[in-house]
């Protein structure tokens, strides 16, 4: 079973799966380029691997319209227009459901018009990040001690108390970025990953109303305050980090030992495939 679900930006959808779209074909589901970085020493044989870095991503479907061709051709080409940027496609099979950022690179090509049951629509799609993720925000049930007794928390994980720890497992394939919430009060809280030594520490006093939200994404950093900008409160040694693969301690730590600070961490696993 293959399905594939496709949201523009202006909330439209077509569901590739049964009538009256089927898909046919999809590729690029898994093979994206890589660039790999090195350097050479006079004299030296080969090369010093550095890193690697990888391409953009395409994908690209054939989809089969079965029925009333007229009409729903123009539903393809109202979805997947190339003028609304980036939506949202979800891939699901038997085994895993996975959603990637996308944009059509044209209108919807549909190569033949002679009269017969079943017609053809070629859509081909550019994901800037390559990297399939979860439809769900990652986290998983723990207990804290305070006061001797065992409190347990659900989803999202959160942390209270001062200096409090917990294990945060990525199960991708890559690093992948989170996002904070801190709700106060709190002074100076700060958030570590033990497991990479990094930390982010906001040199703020936080009330009880106050509520400080942080993203540590490539290209999507920010840190607000009730939803104002608060990026001039970061500690400058603080390090916008990432949940290594596998698993991860993660502490939190503030100057105020108020039982009633949250902090919620999320984030979504990231993979090379599907």
């Amino acid at each position: 079973m293959q399905k594939v679900t496709y949201t523009n930006s202006r909330g439209d959808s077509a569901e590739l799966y049964r009538a009256p779209f089927f898909l046919n074909k999809i590729e690029g589901l898994g093979d994206v380029d890589a660039d790999i970085q090195s350097q050479k020493a006079p004299g030296q044989d080969g090369s010093t691997y550095i890193d690697a870095t990888l391409s953009e991503r395409y994908v690209s479907m054939e989809v089969a319209i079965l029925k009333d061709y007229q009409l729903n051709r123009q539903l393809l080409s109202r979805v997947f227009n190339p003028k609304l940027g980036e939506g949202m496609l979800v891939y699901e099979n038997n085994v895993s459901r996975r959603e990637i950022r996308a944009s059509s690179e044209h209108v919807p090509i549909f190569p033949d018009n002679r009269p017969s049951i079943q017609k053809m629509a070629l859509v081909d799609l550019f994901c800037p990040n390559p990297f399939w993720l979860d439809t769900f925000y990652e986290g998983k049930e723990m207990a804290y001690i305070m006061g001797g007794l065992k409190f347990g928390l659900s989803l999202p994980t959160s942390f209270s108390s001062r200096g409090f720890k917990r294990k945060a497992n990525n199960e991708g394939d890559v690093e992948t970025p989170v996002l904070i919430e801190f709700k106060g009060p709190a002074v100076n809280p700060t958030v570590t990953n033990e497991t990479t030594g990094e930390y982010i520490k906001i040199k703020r006093d936080l009330g009880e109303q106050d509520v400080l939200t942080l993203s540590t994404e490539f290209g999507q950093k920010y840190v607000r305050i009730n939803g104002e900008n608060a990026f001039h409160y970061i500690d400058l040694a603080s390090t916008f980090w990432q949940l290594k693969p596998g698993e991860n301690i993660l502490s939190y730590s503030s100057n105020n030992d108020s039982i009633n600070t949250r902090v919620a961490v999320r984030w979504k696993n990231r993979y090379l495939g599907v």
